[in-house]
């Protein structure tokens, strides 16, 4: 979750939260922390999506630039956000 205070800007706070256990969308606990981070940095509006939106990794972090996520081979040639095969 990130934090923009004006369109178009980057985000002036960011977050994460992984579960290797469970679904983060259905986390009551990871729920309350969403919530909380939110209030602490004085959200008035929010903005999400209502489906997954691409592979949860990160290129250049989990993953080498330009190649693949090894780990999520549903997404390898899928537009992130319609999820339709571009490849």
């Amino acid at each position: 979750m990130g934090i923009v205070n004006t369109e178009g800007d980057g985000p002036v706070a960011l977050q994460r939260w992984f579960s290797e256990a469970a679904d983060v969308r259905k986390d009551g606990a990871i729920a309350s922390e969403i919530l909380q981070f939110v209030r602490d940095h004085g959200a008035m509006s929010v903005a999400m999506t209502d489906r997954i939106i691409g592979c949860p990794h990160e290129e250049g972090i989990d993953y080498p630039e330009g190649q693949e996520c090894p780990q999520c081979p549903f997404w390898a040639h899928r537009d992130r956000w319609s999820g339709d095969i571009v490849e």
